[in-house]
């Protein structure tokens, strides 16, 4: 077993998967875009959510739903930077930020945010592996094919975990040559990020089935299978299940990516999941 440390609480992986809360303070984000924009209804769902079994919340500024189009800095400082002050002394449990940009990462850190989710696996702004490097935090590196704007518009692979471990390795060297510990490293396949669905290839659920190959770079999986649309694809018989009828899909998805050796789900539906994760936990011991 491994451990992880973000912020003041260290993990032991491998006993049970950590639960990440998502907090999405987003007018347009895929799930819950709008609902968490006030300062009062963020703090409540990020209370709640640690409440309801959450080691750990992602807060994001920034949608990236496919088709998604960027913000500018002080638009996503001006959405997330509040949040995070009104939080950090209101929650027991570490803080992460979703974002690539290095100027609202720096000012997360400094209030007191321990880990860095980044979509674009430290390509999209080069100054945010300094950042990481000298606070030395956690850092998530995802692969996402293209970009949100258009990640979505016809991917294409030959072999899609094999292409995605040798994306995400090649990323984790890149890390660790530029001082990033490798204790502090974290990989994500990027479910639903430029990955295709829903025309008889369901990426989403090969790399699910083959998690194991991506276990072998040696570092924790993080896994966000939670209502993306591959799971309105496979359950929706003729017609895509919209994103309110997902829970179900999303928790079958998050217990078998725990069954093949995912050690962070990041979900929406933190009581749900949760009580998945106890089940498979215990008749795992």
């Amino acid at each position: 077993m491994t451990s992880l440390t973000i912020g003041k609480k260290t993990f032991t992986l491998g006993k049970r998967p950590l639960v990440m809360g998502i907090l999405n303070l987003t007018p347009d984000s895929f799930a819950d875009g709008g609902r968490y924009t006030s300062t009062e209804q963020a703090v409540n769902h990020a209370l709640a959510m640690e409440q309801q079994g959450a080691d750990l919340i992602d807060i994001g500024g920034e949608s990236t739903r496919p088709g998604a189009m960027k913000v500018s800095t002080d638009e996503e400082m001006k959405r997330v930077i509040p949040i995070i002050r009104e939080l950090v002394d209101k929650v027991s449990i570490p803080l992460s930020i979703d974002t690539y940009n290095a100027d609202v990462a720096m000012r997360a850190l400094d209030l007191g945010v321990a880990m860095v989710n980044d979509i674009t696996a430290l390509q999209g702004d080069t100054k945010l592996v300094n950042i990481v490097a000298e606070y030395d935090v956690p850092v998530c590196l995802m692969h996402m094919k293209g970009n949100p704007r258009d990640m979505q518009k016809h991917p294409t692979y030959t072999d899609v975990v094999r292409e995605i471990r040798a994306f995400l390795k090649e990323r984790a060297d890149y890390a660790l040559f530029h001082d990033i510990k490798k204790e502090n490293i974290i990989v994500d396949p990027g479910l639903g990020f430029g990955k295709r669905t829903g025309r008889g290839i369901e990426d989403n659920c090969e790399i699910l089935r083959r998690l194991s190959e991506l276990k072998t770079l040696g570092y924790p999986l993080m896994i966000g299978a939670s209502r993306k649309t591959f799971i309105g694809n496979v359950c929706g018989e003729k017609t895509p299940f919209p994103v309110s009828e997902r829970l179900e899909g999303s928790l079958a998805a998050a217990c078998i990516a725990v069954m093949n050796g995912a050690d962070i789900l990041r979900v929406h539906d933190v009581k749900e999941t949760k009580r998945c994760v106890d089940i498979i936990t215990c008749i795992g011991r």
